[in-house]
């Protein structure tokens, strides 16, 4: 299973969804709390300098966006391919 990186702030319900769902696909994330901005902050935004909003998901290279965009890619049927990597 490739590496994954979400980005998330405290008190988000997207990042909360985005989480559960992962979780529910048995993948384990390494989780980066940007509430209060600081270098993980400056890390996404150097990784996806558009994203304003969280959650961030990346799994491995690819640049999944945001809760929305990983339910997509799950009602699609192709979630469980890229977590296999």
């Amino acid at each position: 299973m490739p590496t994954i990186d979400i980005y998330t702030k405290f008190a988000c319900g997207f990042c909360v969804r985005a989480k559960r769902l992962l979780t529910e696909k048995g993948a384990e994330f390494n989780e980066y709390d940007i509430t209060l901005g600081g270098p993980k902050r400056d890390e996404m935004l150097a990784r996806a300098p558009n994203a304003m909003t969280v959650p961030q998901i990346f799994i491995g290279d690819v640049h999944v966006g945001g809760s929305d965009d990983l339910a997509a890619l799950e009602r699609e049927g192709k979630l469980d391919a890229l977590l296999a990597g």
